[in-house]
């Protein structure tokens, strides 16, 4: 036997989560992403970094049709959208299912403000996948307690803090089991004394393993808890990466002078 013949055997890779590809989006003649494309495999954590009107959340509201894609290609979990040529989906169903694996956290959090916070976490779990209600209470329950608002669970989310709400909406989006969150910049509408409570529950989630794109404007947490980095600029890819080379040694002088204003 060989040296060769007793090597273990390669792992293999990673299967892929979301794939995205040329990803293109206008607004009449404003072009906001000019051929987008990048991989997250199964428990990636991908931080998506640029400048205001990058085309960074644009890129996030794509993935999962809350933006129509002017044209492009998808794929979620091995499943590719159907798009028609102008970018819309041909097929509703299929987006509507694709999105219940798909857990999006907004900047402003986007709780539904008459209802409680247990009522906001089992809404689409119940209404939407038809969860029986008392499983869908019993998980509801579980997921305020990993948030940190296990006795805020009949609160109404005017009384609450914003990291109290987002905190909140992140249950909400884990309610679906989704096998994909989406984070688009989920500190930017707090205080500054708010922004480490959130920060803290999503690191939590990246240590699980979970499936994350997160557009942020947090470098240090970025450069923490990212496998890759994308930098968008003026809707393009300028420069992506493991985090310790696009912090540590970026290539790109607009990457290098974007740090320099973040930091």
């Amino acid at each position: 036997m060989t040296a060769e013949s007793r090597q273990p055997p390669a792992p293999a890779p990673a299967e892929t989560a979301i794939i995205v590809e040329n990803l293109h989006k206008s607004f009449g003649s404003l072009e906001v992403l000019r051929g987008v494309s990048l991989t997250a495999r199964k428990g990636d954590v991908v931080a998506i970094i640029g400048g205001s009107g990058s085309g960074k959340s644009t890129m996030l509201r794509c993935i999962n049709f809350l933006e129509t894609p002017t044209s492009g290609r998808i794929v979620v979990n091995d499943e590719e959208i159907a798009i028609r040529p102008d970018g819309r989906p041909a097929n509703r169903r299929q987006i509507e299912r694709i999105r219940t694996r798909l857990g999006m956290v907004f900047q402003a959090f986007n709780l539904w403000t008459h209802r409680t916070l247990l009522e906001n976490v089992i809404e689409v779990p119940v209404h939407v996948l038809k969860t029986p209600r008392t499983q869908a209470i019993a998980r509801a329950l579980a997921l305020l307690d990993r948030v940190g608002l296990a006795d805020k669970a009949d609160t109404f989310p005017a009384f609450l803090s914003g990291g109290q709400q987002q905190r909140a909406a992140i249950a909400r989006a884990l309610a679906v089991d989704p096998t994909v969150m989406l984070f688009d910049e989920p500190t930017s509408a707090l205080d500054p004394e708010l922004v480490g409570e959130v920060l803290s529950v999503i690191r939590d989630l990246a240590a699980e393993g979970r499936t994350m794109l997160i557009v942020t404007h947090e470098m240090k947490f970025a450069r923490e808890v990212a496998d890759h980095v994308v930098y968008l600029h003026q809707g393009r890819i300028e420069e992506e990466g493991p985090p310790e080379r696009v912090f540590g040694a970026p290539q790109s002088a607009r990457l290098r002078q974007f740090l320099q204003t973040v930091g």
